[in-house]
């Protein structure tokens, strides 16, 4: 988002680090947890299937998966998949890929070495 000029100034003066220790603060005080996802290419994966689109402009705001056929608004497709991907590093530790929803339910596919 950096490299769009015309959110590039917004974004860099809004202070991410102050925000997320703010956050990991608060969340400590109130007895939850902070978990840190890579963003990598969540608007781009389905959150049905985990199929990848090989590219998406910005302007893209709704899509359908060329894999499955689901119907996603790009932002809640990357919301869904940030909270599969935060679901799987709770539960099987920080080597998963992003978990997909299948039948309503999160599934963590934990990666082997």
């Amino acid at each position: 988002m950096v490299k769009n000029p015309r959110l590039a100034k917004a974004i860099m003066d809004c202070g991410w680090n102050q925000f997320v220790q703010m956050l990991e603060y608060k969340s400590e005080w109130y007895g939850k947890e902070v978990i840190r996802v890579n963003p990598h290419y969540t608007s781009r994966d389905c959150s049905s299937c985990g199929f990848r689109t090989e590219s998406m402009p910005l302007s893209t705001r709704e899509w359908t998966c060329e894999k499955c056929g689901a119907e996603h608004h790009r932002d809640v497709n990357a919301a869904l998949n940030i909270l599969a991907a935060g679901h799987a590093v709770k539960t099987c530790g920080a080597d998963v890929r992003p978990a997909v929803l299948r039948n309503g339910r999160l599934t963590a596919l934990k990666q082997e070495a």
